[in-house]
């Protein structure tokens, strides 16, 4: 699959040699609870809308604020060498989400390589609604996941592996890192609120350190 790192949507923050390990967990309806849900349904699933906020005093009208709706598309996620790529078709956006080695060292191209941990510069969160990912090809994945609230930090992470029977649904204001597939290519079926905003943490710029999230399988 080609991709053109010129068109990601948000060029990476690289030149640190620290990383906080996100540790792993294995995903469950009890704990992703605060987080979201394993989904089993994914194309009826419900996804949570979020109202548009009031500036002021003056509420929001009825039946407004949240007329936006859903949309879906696939979401593809692949390793060229010791980099992640990915494209969301839902939202037309590319992106670069790290790396198995240190970015400088990172090969960028080729088949990719043997690795054990995600290199994440960055993870959001979306105000205006939940997210669904749901694997198309029963691939197993990892994703770092904090609860809400903007003065978030590196050690408020966790890594929960799904093992890709289910998809993962996500709330609104859940911080998440980048889907991370443990093959070298992935398919999910994505489904988010048509807004599409999104609020981020830099972690080499703010912490000083990249978020590591291990790539390995748990027992089931």
């Amino acid at each position: 699959m080609e991709f053109d790192p010129a068109e990601i949507a948000y060029v990476p923050t690289t030149g640190v040699r620290e990383a906080h390990e996100a540790p792993l967990v294995a995903a469950s309806d009890e704990s992703l609870k605060g987080y979201g849900c394993l989904v089993r349904e994914p194309k009826t699933y419900p996804i949570e809308i979020v109202r548009w906020p009031a500036q002021g005093w003056r509420p929001v009208d009825q039946n407004s604020g949240n007329q936006g709706g859903v949309t879906a598309g696939l979401f593809e996620f692949w390793w060229k060498g010791e980099t992640l790529y990915a494209r969301n078709n839902a939202v037309g956006d590319s992106y670069l989400f790290g790396w198995s080695n240190w970015p400088e060292e990172a090969a960028s191209g080729g088949p990719g390589r043997a690795r054990h941990r995600a290199l994440i510069w960055r993870a959001n969160y979306h105000p205006d609604g939940g997210q669904l990912f749901y694997p198309l090809h029963g691939q197993s994945f990892v994703v770092p996941l904090a609860l809400a609230g903007d003065d978030v930090r590196p050690e408020h992470f966790r890594t929960f592996w799904c093992d890709g029977s289910c998809g993962l649904y996500i709330h609104p204001n859940v911080w998440h890192g980048a889907i991370v597939p443990l093959d070298d290519h992935a398919e999910f079926l994505d489904r988010q609120s048509r807004v599409h905003a999104r609020v981020s943490v830099d972690f080499p710029k703010e912490f000083g350190c990249y978020l590591a999230a291990p790539l390995h399988r748990l027992a089931a």
